[in-house]
């Protein structure tokens, strides 16, 4: 049975015939989660392809699973200034260690809602789909309740 970003069924008739990442560290499937290259030398771990490492100068990445859970280290709130845009909140998320870039979901975006130190994990959102039916499908965080 196809499944939607959130892990939902998808209603039949749907016009989506295959997901595709946003970015590449983005593994979709039943357990979505990013996927870093982590220095054989040091541990530093980057998202995107190295021939060296920034940290150290090593040259030997292994590929390395992120948790997916974890906490929020900083954030702003964004006033949308289009009509009809809404405000939305960026944030950096400190996955075991690891920090990552990514947007708050799933919850107004109102600093009342939102904290330093606030645990989060990441879910997967779809950003549309072509005439194909190719859903492009991105990553964000939201509250652990």
């Amino acid at each position: 049975m196809p499944y939607d970003a959130h892990g939902e069924s998808r209603r039949e008739g749907s016009n989506v015939s295959k997901q595709i990442p946003m970015v590449d560290y983005l593994v979709l499937g039943d357990s979505p989660h990013l996927v870093a290259n982590e220095c054989t030398d040091c541990g530093a771990k980057f998202f995107d392809r190295r021939n060296a490492c920034a940290s150290c100068g090593g040259t030997s990445f292994k590929k390395t699973d992120i948790a997916t859970e974890g906490e929020i280290r900083s954030f702003t709130i964004v006033t949308a200034f289009m009509p009809g845009a809404d405000n939305y909140v960026p944030v950096v998320v400190d996955l075991g260690g690891t920090s990552v870039r990514g947007q708050l979901i799933n919850t107004p975006a109102e600093a009342a809602n939102i904290a330093l130190g606030q645990k989060v994990r990441l879910t997967t959102y779809s950003i549309g789909a072509d005439t194909a039916g190719t859903e492009a499908i991105n990553y964000g965080f939201e509250p652990v309740n």
